[in-house]
């Protein structure tokens, strides 16, 4: 068996690992730390040890023992806990992130960085222990085969400085247990047993397969090894030395043939990230089994993205499909077809219900996002000299794992946003009555088909007069009379900053014009909410996939368009009285109190055969970007479940449109950006002055306010 299919499954556990370090580390009370946070931070150095150790990573093996040995220590109590010691730590398991990524990349770690950090703990050890860490041993040279952790007879001074190196642990014999594991993954585990010392004999059933091995290596080691391989339940380690009767040796089993039916072949199933735990034997002198599947499965399978991609692709296929049969099948005659439309019936549920399912799999709750600005926001609180208490709300809530990925650039930037200009430092806030510690929280809701993720921080707030005289000195278009909202979005104009200087955290003027367009991208939109001396509310507002859209089907001349159905608010049909002609050939239409900017669909699209008379239109209200517009249509077709296509890869950008969809009858239908198309609608009627629209907006509401 070859060590390196095990790799994947070793970096990504090893990084669930260092995030879980991290989070302890975040989270520990430094006047009285909590045993069990200390020993589950200590749990997870010692798993990424030994596993390193396994696969021959030399340097992330020595830099994680020299961590290891520092926590034990402060997990005894004979080393205190303080801000400075969390610090080195926090800059440790960073390290061992870019050796681990080195790794990946099969590249080696930078030498100079190791060594700078195993000066540091030594110091660290030197002050607080009095004494030197002892170092891993030195793992042994490629030979051309999988490498061991099996530490060799002698062991070479390592390129750190004051890094003594550890002597290898004496031989013992070990009995391992291996409960609930199927015929063909214990000869592939016997194999990787053999890796870590010589296997002087194996037996038992699936219940419980036990190996007696001869090893150097101590059972914590090989427990931290087995935990990339097997789950905690199956494991079970004890001394053999004193056993009555060891089983006979018997050499250890050479890879069979692959034409052999009884070779064991390499099991495909991933194993979920477990701290082990070692278990004694019973009173029949074997490990008693716990439960589990035949075969040792896993509760839970590593699967790629693409593959799950791929199923969901051929999902919106069938869901297409399935459309134009039902389309189909509508016009036939129920009596004599009853038989076929039932089974239509029954087809078009299973499809809602697999696609439900195969959807599900890609939504990933939002603590996947947060959990990343505790350690942001405690490293920029102090580098700015704030007190700063982060809040989360909302972590189990669900969004689709391709947008969490997308979110984390524009939701970092906008909590650093907050921390630098929302936030004041402790003096201020104390003199303004406020605690000294500010309060910056986010949260995720789910709200109609969207997800609704804020960041909340009780800062200063923002200031409108500060803001007008930095747009005017930037040459922006702007007025006293603009609305606050109109205000508050000037931030995201490109290279608008209002810092007084320019630091390393912000004040250049990017990044904000950046987070708008790439949450635009995303079917998104950005509200901002402030109240001076209170605090600011950024809002993202985004859809839960961007694979499956519940849309609004209208037709406009003899094309078919779809609207997001969550930017449509309602429809109605505009009377003459509600219609305003505005400068040029600008139309508002009041609903309610509230002027909305009329934006005729034919026109911006330049579709054929439309209808111009106002009576014979119908005004679908919808938001977009935090405004609302009036859109003119021919008619309101229905609601229904659409499968985005992507319009870029497939043809290219076409101005107003975010993508498209196939249709029930094969033909594809456009699905409407309707900011975009607003904008779109302005530049045509700009470029078509002096000239007349093409429905004379003047002329309509003169004639149709005159009497008949």
């Amino acid at each position: 068996m070859d060590i390196t299919d095990f790799y994947d499954t070793f970096f990504e556990e090893a990084e669930e690992l260092l995030a879980d370090m991290e989070r302890h580390l975040l989270e520990i009370d430094l006047e009285e730390p909590d045993a069990e946070q200390l020993n589950a931070i200590f749990r997870a150095a010692h798993s990424i040890k030994g596993g390193a150790g396994t696969f021959g990573f030399d340097v992330l093996q020595k830099t994680t023992h020299l961590l290891e040995n520092l926590l034990d220590h402060a997990r005894r109590g004979e080393m205190p806990l303080r801000r400075d010691i969390v610090d080195t730590f926090l800059e440790t398991k960073d390290m061992l992130h870019d050796q681990l990524d080195a790794y990946r990349n099969q590249e080696e770690p930078d030498q100079a960085a190791f060594t700078r950090i195993c000066q540091t703990l030594q110091q660290l050890a030197r002050e607080e222990i009095g004494q030197e860490l002892e170092a891993a041993a030195s793992a042994p040279e490629d030979t051309g085969n999988a490498p061991t952790a099996t530490p060799p007879a002698h062991t070479a001074d390592t390129t750190t400085d004051n890094v003594a190196v550890a002597s290898p642990t004496s031989e013992q014999l070990l009995a391992v247990a291996l409960l609930n594991v199927g015929e063909k993954d214990r000869g592939l585990l016997v194999e990787e047993l053999g890796q870590l010392g010589t296997v002087q004999g194996h037996h038992g059933d699936e219940e419980c397969y036990e190996v007696t091995l001869l090893t150097g290596v101590s059972r914590d080691d090989i427990e931290a090894v087995m935990c990339f391989i097997v789950e905690p339940e199956q494991l079970q380690i004890r001394h053999a030395e004193n056993e009555e009767s060891v089983p006979e040796a018997s050499p250890q089993a050479p890879p069979q043939s692959e034409k052999d039916p009884a070779s064991p072949a390499k099991s495909e199933t991933a194993t979920s990230p477990a701290l082990l735990t070692t278990g004694g034997a019973s009173e029949s002198g074997r490990p008693k089994a716990k439960k589990a599947k035949a075969g040792g499965e896993s509760s839970s399978i590593r699967v790629s993205v693409d593959k799950v991609d791929q199923i969901i692709n051929l999902v919106g296929e069938l869901i297409i499909t399935q459309s134009m049969l039902d389309q189909t099948v509508s016009e036939l005659d129920g009596v004599t077809h009853g038989g076929l439309l039932n089974g239509m019936n029954l087809l078009q549920r299973n499809a809602r219900d697999l696609q439900e399912a195969v959807m599900s799999v890609r939504m990933v709750p939002m603590d996947y996002v947060f959990s990343r600005y505790p350690r942001l926001v405690r490293d920029l609180a102090g580098k700015l000299d704030k007190e700063v208490e982060l809040v989360t709300e909302g972590e189990s809530t669900e969004l689709d794992k391709s947008l969490t990925e997308r979110i984390i650039d524009p939701l970092t930037h906008l909590v650093r946003n907050s921390l630098d200009h929302g936030i004041e430092d402790p003096d201020t806030r104390e003199a303004a009555g406020k605690p000294r510690i500010g309060r910056l929280t986010l949260s995720a809701q789910h709200q109609g088909g969207n997800i609704l993720i804020e960041v909340i921080d009780d800062g200063a707030g923002l200031d409108r007069d500060r803001l007008l005289a930095k747009a005017h000195e930037s040459g922006l278009s702007v007025s006293d009379s603009m609305s606050d909202d109109e205000v508050w979005q000037l931030i995201f104009a490109p290279g608008f900053s209002t810092a007084k200087q320019v630091s390393d955290v912000s004040g250049r003027g990017v990044g904000m014009d950046v987070v708008k367009r790439n949450i635009q991208g995303m079917g998104g939109h950005v509200e901002i909410m402030s109240r001076r001396g209170q605090g600011t509310t950024t809002r993202i507002v985004l859809p839960l996939t961007l694979a499956i859209l519940d849309g609004m089907s209208i037709k406009v001349g003899s094309e078919v368009f779809i609207l997001p159905l969550s930017t449509v608010l309602e429809s109605l049909q505009p009377s003459r009285e509600d219609l305003y002609a505005m400068a040029g050939d600008d139309v508002v239409l009041k609903v309610r109190d509230e002027y909305l900017p009329v934006v005729a669909v034919h026109e911006a699209l330049d579709v054929k055969g439309a209808k111009t008379q106002l009576k014979e239109t119908i005004a679908v209200i919808v938001q977009g970007e935090g405004r609302r517009y009036a859109l003119l249509v021919d008619d309101l077709i229905g609601q229904q479940q659409v499968v985005v296509k992507n319009l870029e890869t497939n043809y290219r950008k076409v101005p107003g449109v975010s993508a498209a969809t196939i249709l029930g009858d094969g033909s594809v239908a456009l699905i409407l950006d309707i900011a975009d198309l607003h904008r779109l609608s302005r530049a045509k009627k700009e470029a078509r002055r002096p000239q007349r629209a093409s429905i004379d907006y003047e002329t309509l509401l003169q004639q149709e306010r005159e009497p008949s």
